[in-house]
Parts: structure tokens; C-alpha cells; sequence
């Protein structure tokens, strides 16, 4: 009876709620619901919340189920979970909406660099960012031969404050014999990771975040797991040299695409760092032109 209780007063608001349904806010209410509800999904489909939501909706059927057959000790030992639900909601889901409320900040429109066409400065620093993605490719390759660990941060428009302060601040422009130096199995900073940002080496010997995903395989170490960490809670690029094999691998978004070839390496680099500026900037020159003709 509660569960009937329950549809005939939701598809009741549901009948009330379409009768009303006559102004431009109903219609703006209805996309920003749907557009919440896919970032929802979304979100849980790229992280370990999609196990914890399963487990969740399970407490909700089996509270209807115990409501139902009005099984009241159960009843009341499941009462104190959903009494305090959005606290518990929280603690549990606290990374996933730190994630999702960093996502929300990268502004988007920064990407398009409206106010900042195609010029000599932004051309020089297509240049460095270049020269630092050849300089790392050609660092990997050789340190793929002689089996050198490294951990290296490509970093995008997330801020990676916080990761930086772990390490020694370097600034310094990036080349194959510096990103050599830095790992090499001696140095003081080799166990850490090197963040660069727009060209150059900003930081090195940095800790980065473990992953947490325990679907992960075991073959792989900490470099690959701090890897994979640190691409679940950034935007960032994360190239690893597997010290055991010499394999160069990349983590993005929380996936690790591992065996990859120095050519392959430098094609993703080049494609996250060069091609989608270079591809915007040419959508707004043709755009702008257009407006300039007309």
C-alpha cells in the first residue's frame, strides 16, 4: 500500500505539473533538470561513483521493501541511515563532487581564446610547447632503452597548486637532457613526478594522488597508479616509463593507454596541447572573417 501510496501521488504531481506547463521557465526548469541529470550520470560513468550509487539505489529498494511488509525493527535501523542521507551522501561522495565542481570551474570559453587571436605571442608559445613535447619524447625514448623510470605531468587548465608545493620548484625550460637529469636513478628528485606547464618544467619531484579504482591491474606499480590518480582529479597529460619493462604508457581522464609507441607518444602530446588550440584558433579567424565581409 505504500508503494502504491507512493505512484499515486507522484504521477498525480506528474498530471499537475503538465497541466501547468505554460510559460518559458517551465520549459528553461525541464533542460536544466535534464542537463543535471546527464552531468550526473556522466560523472558517475567516469569514476567509482557508478559502485556506490548501485549500492545506494539497493538501500532505497530494500527500505521500500521492508516499508512494505511493514518490517518495523528493520524499518527502524534503516530510518537512521536515510534520517542523515545528505550527510552521508556527502562524506562518500566527496571526491566525485570535488571533481565535478572543478570540472564546472575550467572555464570552457578560455579555451577559446577570443580575446587572443593567432599572434606572435601565442605563436611563440605554440613553439615552446612544442619544443618541450619533442624534448620529453626524445628523454622517453631514451630512457625507455636503458629502463629509467620517470613520471611526467603534462598540465592543462586545471590547477595543480597543491601537487606542485610537494616538490622543488625548477622553472626551467624543458629539453631531452634536463628531463634526463631529473630522473636519472641517482638524482634526488627521480622518485617524484615533474609537472610542466606551457613549456616548461615548473616543478619536480612532486607526489601525485594514487588511484583508487581497484579494477586496475596488478601488473601495474605506484608510477602507474599515481598516474591514473592524477588524471581522475585533473585534466592533465601523464606520461610514465615503467622502470621494470621500459614501456612508455599515458593516463588521461582516469584511463591508462599502456606499450605506446615514442611516435604515438608524440602524437597524443601534440594533438591535447597543440592541434585543439591551433583548430579553435582557425574556427574564430573563419568566424571573424566572416563578420569582417559582411
Amino acid at each position: 500500500m505504500y508503494l502504491l501510496s507512493v505512484f499515486s501521488d507522484f504521477w498525480q504531481n506528474f498530471k499537475q505539473a503538465i497541466v501547468s506547463f505554460d510559460e518559458i521557465s517551465d520549459v528553461l526548469d525541464v533542460l536544466l533538470v535534464a542537463f543535471l541529470i546527464y552531468s550526473a550520470i556522466k560523472l558517475m560513468r567516469e569514476t567509482r561513483a557508478i559502485q556506490l550509487a548501485k549500492g545506494a539505489i539497493l538501500l532505497v529498494v530494500l527500505y521500500s521493501v521492508v516499508t512494505l511488509l511493514e518490517m518495523q525493527v528493520s524499518k527502524y535501523l534503516l530510518s537512521f541511515i536515510f534520517s542523515d542521507l545528505l550527510v552521508i551522501l556527502v562524506i562518500i561522495f566527496s571526491p566525485e563532487i570535488r571533481h565535478a565542481l572543478e570540472s564546472v570551474g575550467r572555464s570552457s570559453v578560455s579555451k577559446l581564446n577570443i580575446f587572443n587571436f593567432v599572434n606572435r605571442d601565442n605563436i611563440f608559445k605554440q613553439e615552446k610547447i612544442e619544443a618541450a613535447i619533442n624534448g620529453v619524447c626524445k628523454a622517453c625514448a631514451d630512457m625507455s632503452d636503458k629502463k629509467i623510470g620517470a613520471l611526467i605531468v603534462f598540465k592543462k587548465d586545471t590547477i595543480l597548486g597543491e601537487i606542485i608545493e610537494t616538490g622543488t620548484f625548477v622553472d626551467a625550460a624543458v629539453s631531452a637532457e634536463l628531463i634526463g637529469n631529473i630522473f636519472f636513478p641517482k638524482a634526488p628528485m627521480h622518485d617524484g613526478a615533474a609537472i610542466i606547464e606551457e613549456g616548461r618544467v615548473v616543478a619536480a619531484g612532486c607526489i601525485l594522488p594514487l588511484t583508487s579504482n581497484s579494477n586496475i591491474s596488478s601488473e601495474l606499480g605506484t608510477r602507474h597508479r599515481a598516474a591514473i590518480g592524477m588524471s581522475e582529479v585533473s585534466d592533465a597529460v601523464v606520461v610514465v616509463v615503467s622502470e621494470e619493462t621500459g614501456s612508455i604508457s599515458v593516463a588521461k581522464k582516469g584511463f591508462l593507454r599502456r606499450g605506446i609507441s615514442n611516435g604515438d607518444l608524440r602524437e597524443i602530446l601534440i594533438t591535447n596541447f597543440i592541434k585543439d588550440n591551433t583548430e579553435n584558433e582557425s574556427k574564430l579567424k573563419k568566424i571573424f572573417r566572416g563578420n569582417k565581409n559582411e
